[in-house]
């Protein structure tokens, strides 16, 4: 029954509402494939139907108000969470689509007017909640990509400790500014735990080396002296040597070393340990 000034459309909803939410878990459930638990998407779907119910009736083109803060909640939080599960953008908005084919086909007999313009209206709501939707998804995804790719900076950047006072970091693949920071952070906070002399900044997986990169190597170097380390630059090849020639770069009194064993070996040179073969010890 429909009380004075109430919609036809808001009574519609909440009188039949455990036929549409059944109806729209199961249309949800066909777009996602059945990666989602039927209990899991009934939940997501009673909490946003029932956030959703008060804002009915509004013409929807808007939904940045205070009136539509807690769907918006909702709608972030499950953006957020498929993002993380690897969902696609396509399949979290889709769930809320769904509702609008649900309410349509329950509606598509009634001939009243006010009912048609009402629809029209929820049409307009849920296609910006959709928009909202992909749009949170896609920034969520960001957020994963930025915090990935620090992650696997992290990785690719370990500083080792091979000898006692003597530290060194492998450097594979490109250098590039934010890549150098994170080395630079690595490496001097190691220095500090460690108390180590020598540090050994090692290129022999770095593809190229041109200006920028040489500039980058050079900071991270000094920065580790700084620190009261001395700094050796390792994995000079012939190539990467004609290149710095070529290019007119210097490294001022910063050593530099064909490899790794060659900077380890003059790092424990400094320190008074000599490195011999074992048939000259015999």
């Amino acid at each position: 029954m429909v009380g004075v000034g109430e919609r036809r459309l808001v009574v519609v909803l909440r009188e039949r509402r455990d036929e549409v939410l059944e109806q729209w878990v199961r249309a949800a459930a066909a777009t996602l494939r059945g990666r989602v638990t039927a209990a899991e998407l009934e939940r997501e779907s009673r909490e946003l139907y029932t956030a959703l119910l008060p804002v009915v009736g509004d013409n929807g083109r808007d939904v940045s108000g205070e009136r539509y803060a807690e769907i918006r909640s909702l709608l972030a939080e499950l953006s957020r969470t498929r993002a993380r599960a690897g969902y696609t953008p396509s399949e979290t908005a889709s769930s809320v689509f769904a509702l609008k084919r649900v309410v349509f086909e329950l509606t598509e007999h009634d001939a009243d007017p006010d009912l048609f313009r009402e629809l029209m209206d929820f049409s307009s709501l849920l296609d910006a909640l959709g928009l909202f939707t992909f749009e949170t998804f896609a920034r969520a995804r960001e957020e994963i990509i930025a915090e990935q790719s620090e992650q696997l900076l992290e990785l690719t950047t370990p500083v080792v400790k091979l000898w006692e006072g003597v530290l060194a970091v492998p450097l594979v693949g490109t250098l590039d500014s934010a890549r150098t920071q994170v080395v630079m952070e690595k490496l001097l906070e190691s220095l500090v735990e460690t108390g180590a002399e020598h540090a050994i900044i090692d290129i022999t997986g770095v593809l190229a080396v041109d200006t920028q990169v040489a500039q980058h190597l050079l900071k991270t170097a000094f920065a580790a002296r700084l620190m009261g380390a001395e700094c050796t630059i390792s994995g000079i090849r012939p190539q990467i040597a004609q290149t710095i020639v070529a290019l007119g770069i210097e490294f001022g009194d910063i050593t530099t070393k064909a490899s790794l064993a060659d900077a380890l070996r003059h790092a424990l040179r400094s320190e008074g340990v000599e490195v011999v073969a074992a048939d000259r010890v015999r």
